[in-house]
């Protein structure tokens, strides 16, 4: 739980850094200029997680893959190879989900990305960071939420991702898994 609260953070910060210097958070739009301003060779696209995550590689905006990581059944110690699409942010090596379209002037408790998930699933491990899920909101915090027996997530009586979660507008998150 320590190692996925403080990975959380870090890579918060590097998201932080990046839409600073980008006006948004990755995105398609942001993988074009992130290839012209750096002359990345990797594609950077907004397929999953981990090709969102790449950018703040690719853009230097950390050096290190493993701030992505965290404990769960399907998820694997990051290499630091990242030299191409390959090996960047392989499969396994990124448990964390993102929520892309996320305005970075919304409100500070709205979630932009949470972990572990089952990829492609909205259900959580539950027996990684001792039944919880790991979330980072815009405001660069980090909180931990208890995962039901169901490998579900209740916050405020709701599923975490119902969109009638305040922070979601009505509108259902645009998760973007990891692979």
């Amino acid at each position: 739980m320590t190692e996925a609260t403080s990975n959380a953070r870090q890579f918060g910060l590097a998201l932080f850094e990046f839409q600073d210097e980008y006006g948004k958070y990755p995105d398609l739009s942001t993988a074009a200029e992130v290839r012209r301003k750096t002359g990345s060779a990797l594609s950077l696209s907004d397929e999953t997680a981990n090709d969102l995550f790449a950018q703040l590689l690719a853009g230097r905006f950390t050096q290190t893959e493993k701030i992505f990581y965290t404990k769960a059944k399907f998820s694997k110690r990051p290499d630091d190879i990242w030299s191409s699409d390959a090996t960047v942010l392989a499969h396994g090596e990124c448990a964390f989900a993102y929520i892309m379209g996320v305005d970075p002037k919304g409100d500070p408790e709205t979630p932009l990305a949470f972990g572990p998930v089952i990829p492609g699933t909205k259900t959580f491990d539950g027996k990684a960071n001792e039944g919880k899920i790991v979330v980072l909101r815009i405001d660069n915090s980090v909180t931990s939420i208890p995962i039901h027996s169901s490998g579900k997530v209740l916050f405020r009586g709701l599923d975490f991702l119902d969109p009638r979660q305040p922070f979601w507008n009505g509108k259902a998150p645009d998760v973007k898994w990891p692979k």
